[in-house]
């Protein structure tokens, strides 16, 4: 088991001071997440809009481990739930918890999923070098495709099949999150060499 970034940068801390800035990193992640959603792009021909969350989303729990990964998500989704405009704009939605309903919910919920298991793999040393870092950002955003395509499938009235779930919500967007990614995979091994800890 390795430390994840956030534990290295956090060793020397004394114990409540610690605490304070694991709570504080994943409040960080919350927010560039909530920011992330702002940044979107409607397409035309699906529901679902183009957004930077996966990314920070990954690179986010990477940082911060499984755990606190998993609850930077929890949280976001938390705040978007009780109505604060956290979520990605949409002219058929509103803010809150109906937004989980509509076409984008299945990705959103997965969001806490993936970061496990981003966070889940940084701590087996998977974040220290570009190649295992971009599988482990691989895997979580399959974890969003998953989710995403499940939900539109059963939550589309009527119910759509997998050719066009398949249509509407992975294949206008697999080329940008993957380019995404890898720029997004570089950002941990580059973070793990600036703070002197790189993989040996």
């Amino acid at each position: 088991m390795h430390s994840t970034l956030l534990d290295a940068m956090t060793a020397r801390a004394a114990a409540r001071f610690r605490v304070a800035e694991q709570l504080g990193a994943a409040l960080f992640v919350t927010v560039l997440t909530a920011v992330a959603a702002q940044i979107s792009v409607p397409l035309p021909f699906t529901p679902v809009p183009l957004t930077f969350q996966p990314m920070v989303v990954l690179v986010g729990a990477a940082a911060l481990g499984s755990r606190l990964g998993m609850a930077s998500q929890v949280l976001y989704l938390a705040l978007g739930i009780a109505g604060l405009p956290l979520f990605a704009a949409s002219p058929a939605l509103p803010q809150g918890a109906a937004r989980l309903l509509g076409p984008t919910g299945g990705y959103l919920m997965s969001f806490p999923l993936a970061a496990f298991v981003a966070g889940f793999l940084a701590e087996r040393g998977f974040d220290r070098r570009y190649p295992t870092a971009l599988l482990a950002m691989l895997c979580g955003l399959a974890v969003v495709f998953a989710g995403g395509l499940l939900w539109l499938m059963i939550a589309s009235r009527p119910p759509v099949g997998v050719s066009a779930a398949l249509a509407a919500g992975f294949l206008p967007f697999i080329v940008p999150d993957l380019l995404k990614l890898l720029v997004a995979a570089a950002v941990m091994p580059g973070l793990w060499k600036i703070t002197g800890r790189a993989a040996r």
